[in-house]
C-alpha cells in the first residue's frame, strides 16, 4: 500500500529522543522551552506555547479571548473539524462562511453578511497550507473590533506576501500530528504576540498554575494540555530540518503537477502570486458535475490498487452531529458542498518515490 502519508524520522530524531531518555525531566523540562523558542524564532513572532494538540492549542485561544457562552466566531465549513468544535467547547456557536472556489480558504467577501451584535471573533484557516488572505480578513476584524484567529495547523512554513502563517492575528496555531510537514507525534503549539494571551495559554495546559505558583494552587479552569519532552525532543530536530523537509514536499508535489496539468477532468491545486505555499497533501479535484457516488468509486478503485487517498474535506456542516443540532442542509454552503464531493486526497509525504508518483498517476487518469 502506498501510505497517505508518512513521517519521515532519521536518526537525528531518535538521537534527541533517546537523549531525553538518559534524564529525569521528561515533562515541563528544558526541551519544552527551547522548542517554544525555537519556533517563536521560525515563525518571527515573540511567543509560543507547546501543547499537546492543534485542537487544544484551539480551545485555549478561544478561552484566552474570553469568549464563551452565546457568542459566535465566523469560520468555514471547508477544514478539519476541530475547528469549528473548539468553538463549541467554550459554548459559543460557529457561523459558518463560504470558501473562494479558488483559494478553497474562507471567501472574505461574504464573511460582513455573518457579522451581528454577537460576533467576538473570526477564525481562519490556511487550508491545505495556503495562507488566508490575512490582509483583509485584519481589515475585517478591525473594522467591526472582533479577534482574529489563525488556524494554521496545516501551513507551517507557508508566507503570505513574504510573511509566515501564525504570525496574524491576535494568535495563532500549529499542529503536529504524524501528517504534518513536522511532526512530535502528537502536539500543537500557540503563537502569539500578545503575552496576556500567552500568560492564560501556559496557565491553563498546566491544570490553571500560574508561574511560581505552588503545584497544588490552581488559580483558574485548566487542563492537561502539556507536551512531554519526547515529544518536544522530536520537534526540535524536525524543526532543525524545516528547510529540507519543505523542500522535499515540493518536490513531490511538483512531480505530481508535471504529470497531472491539463489533464481533462481534473483540476490540480492552484497556485498564486504572493503566497507561498507550504505543502501539507495533494488534493485534486475532479470536474464538475461529478458527483460524490462517482468520486468514492474512483477512491475505492485506487484503494484496490493499494493506493491509499481520501476525500478532504467532508463540508463540517453536514457532520451528523451538525445537521442533528444546528440544522443544517444540504445547498447552506454551496460551494464547499460542489467542491468537496469531487475532491481527492492523493497519497503525499516526504520521501514518496518517483516511479510510486507514475503509478499513482497511471492508476488515477485511468478511471477518470
Amino acid at each position: 500500500m502506498i501510505p497517505l502519508a508518512k513521517p519521515d524520522i532519521t536518526d537525528l530524531e531518535r538521537k534527541e529522543v533517546l537523549e531525553v531518555l538518559k534524564t529525569p525531566n521528561l515533562s515541563l523540562g528544558p526541551k519544552l522551552k527551547e522548542f517554544e523558542e525555537k519556533i517563536a524564532s521560525y515563525i518571527g513572532i515573540k511567543y509560543a506555547i507547546a501543547i499537546n494538540s492543534g485542537t487544544s492549542a484551539l480551545h485555549l485561544v478561544i478561552r484566552a479571548l474570553g469568549i464563551g457562552k452565546g457568542d459566535e466566531v465566523i469560520t468555514s465549513p471547508f477544514s478539519f473539524i476541530a475547528s469549528a468544535n473548539c468553538i463549541l467547547y467554550v459554548q459559543a456557536n460557529p457561523v459558518f462562511v463560504d470558501i473562494d472556489p479558488e483559494t478553497l480558504n474562507i471567501d472574505v467577501d461574504r464573511i460582513e453578511k455573518g457579522i451581528n451584535e454577537k460576533t467576538k471573533a473570526i477564525l481562519a484557516i490556511d487550508i491545505f497550507g495556503l495562507p488566508a488572505e490575512w490582509e483583509v480578513l485584519e481589515r475585517r476584524a478591525k473594522k467591526y473590533n472582533l479577534y482574529l484567529i489563525e488556524d494554521s495547523a496545516e501551513a507551517l512554513g507557508a508566507e503570505y506576501k513574504g510573511k509566515k502563517t501564525g504570525s496574524f492575528g491576535d494568535a495563532g496555531i500549529f499542529g503536529f500530528y504524524p501528517n504534518k510537514q513536522i511532526t512530535t507525534g502528537e502536539g500543537g503549539m500557540v503563537v502569539t504576540n500578545n503575552e496576556k494571551i500567552a500568560e492564560l495559554c501556559i496557565s491553563m495546559r498546566n491544570q490553571g498554575r500560574n508561574k511560581g505558583q505552588n503545584w497544588l494552587q490552581h488559580k483558574r479552569l485548566g487542563y492537561n494540555y502539556r507536551l512531554s519532552e519526547v515529544n518536544c525532543a522530536l520537534g526540535i530536530a524536525q524543526l532543525e530540518r524545516i528547510e529540507e523537509i519543505l523542500k522535499k514536499r515540493e518536490e513531490v508535489a511538483k512531480m505530481y503537477n508535471g504529470r497531472l496539468k491539463d489533464k481533462k477532468g481534473l483540476k490540480i491545486p492552484s497556485s498564486f502570486p504572493e503566497l507561498t505555499r507550504s505543502w501539507f497533501v495533494y488534493v485534486v479535484q475532479l470536474e464538475k458535475g461529478v458527483r460524490r457516488k462517482e468520486r468514492d468509486k474512483i477512491i475505492k478503485e485506487l484503494k484496490k490498487k493499494e493506493i491509499e487517498c481520501g476525500n478532504y474535506f467532508p463540508p463540517i456542516h453536514l457532520q451528523p452531529f451538525y445537521r442533528k443540532n444546528f440544522g443544517y442542509k444540504l445547498g447552506d454552503f454551496p460551494v464547499t458542498e460542489g467542491i468537496s464531493e469531487r475532491t481527492i486526497a492523493l497519497p503525499f509525504h516526504n520521501n514518496l518515490k518517483e516511479k510510486e508518483i507514475d503509478y499513482v498517476c497511471k492508476n488515477l487518469l485511468s478511471l477518470i
